[in-house]
């Protein structure tokens, strides 16, 4: 990252704090926003996250895969499985060359779920982003491939560890 000397500490540190403290908030009213417009389960972010993984990869995940694609320890993987499977948003698959494993695959009703959570979404956050002045709305625009490259920085910066996510 770009920050090399002592007198950046303080700006670094109130922009970490001030993003620090919106980001939860902004996952959580985007996500209610989404829930609210079309009436969708209230399933858990991390449920949501797995269900992402397990949709970029058509031919499954191994339980293994799926804790190291989103992040998360096995046993998170598990839980979330477990619980998901009960609500028929994962379906776990042996394959026919080896019985001793399984693949983890999205449902087809969870493909659609994911569907109408992404569409959704885009649509509430248009709205919200419409009504915004012409200067928040350029200043977001600005601010994304910065955002990008801090999801970079954070996953790359810290890829041995695992975060605890529950179900």
């Amino acid at each position: 990252m770009a920050g090399t000397g002592a007198a950046e500490t303080p700006e670094a540190a109130r922009v970490a704090a001030g993003l620090g403290g919106l980001l939860g908030p902004l996952r959580r009213a985007v996500l209610r926003a989404t829930r609210n417009a079309e009436g969708l389960p209230d399933l858990p972010e991390a449920q949501i996250e797995l269900l992402r993984a397990l949709s970029s990869s058509p031919e499954g995940l191994s339980p293994g895969a799926a804790a190291a694609r989103v992040r998360v320890a096995p046993s998170t993987v598990s839980n979330l499985v477990r619980a998901m499977s009960a609500a028929r948003l994962v379906e776990r698959v042996r394959p026919e060359r080896d019985q001793r494993t399984v693949v983890l695959t999205a449902s087809e009703e969870a493909l659609n779920l994911l569907e109408r959570y992404d569409r959704s979404s885009t649509a509430a956050l248009t709205r919200v982003v419409e009504e915004l002045s012409d200067a928040d709305r350029a200043a977001l625009h600005q601010a994304l491939p910065a955002l990008d490259r801090l999801v970079t920085a954070l996953e790359t910066g810290d890829s041995t560890r695992q975060d605890p996510v529950g179900p």
